[in-house]
């Protein structure tokens, strides 16, 4: 037989890996609970006739929505990591997920520092406000810490060789960061609702 008639031989597989859909259940219960997050919002903001309250700052605009669209931007080379992954070039995967790792983790670090001084402000009990605010950042900031954890985990995977499981796995790992950069849209906007 010639490598042509074994590979042709090889089954084509008719639907995704269970990795990938592994992964779509996990964002499904992730979209659920910021809705819920999200509706309970503006549930206390329809309930309250201050938002945010006297003495709490209203949120600042501008950087939110810098920062979010340089997270949002690491969904292309997360993607371009996967397509030339699937053409076996392992090199220029890895270089495009470090390039999105390095984006990721400075964003996660100059978030962080705006967390901490917010706290510093206002503590995260003295309002339903400071409660859901805090709330929905630290959920949406533990999820950006887990794909980088994601991403380290396939950085040091991928330098040692591209095998079929590594593929799902950056598959898999490419939607995670497609859905919470989306989630992180939705939380910045919810956010930034208070100073509307």
């Amino acid at each position: 037989m010639t490598t042509y008639q074994v590979t042709s031989m090889q089954p084509v597989r008719a639907a995704r890996p269970n990795g990938w859909w592994g992964m779509v259940l996990f964002v499904a219960t992730e979209a659920t609970l910021f809705a819920c997050l999200i509706a309970g919002w503006f549930y206390l903001r329809f309930q309250n006739t201050a938002w945010p309250p006297p003495g709490i700052p209203e949120p600042k605009v501008t950087l939110p929505l810098v920062l979010t669209a340089v997270l949002v931007a690491t969904s292309i080379p997360m993607a371009f990591a996967y397509a030339v992954a699937r053409r076996g070039r392992r090199g220029l995967a890895w270089l495009s997920i470090l390039a999105a790792f390095v984006v990721q983790c400075v964003y996660l670090g100059v978030q962080l520092h705006l967390f901490r001084a917010d706290l510093a402000k206002f503590p995260a009990d003295s309002h339903a406000y400071a409660a859901s605010y805090f709330t929905l950042l630290a959920v949406d900031h533990v999820h950006v810490l887990v794909g980088i954890l994601f991403n380290a985990w396939l950085l040091a995977r991928l330098a040692t060789g591209l095998t079929r499981y590594r593929l799902v796995g950056l598959g898999a790992i490419a939607f995670y960061w497609h859905a919470v950069n989306v989630i992180t849209v939705f939380v910045t906007l919810t956010i930034l609702s208070a100073a509307l």
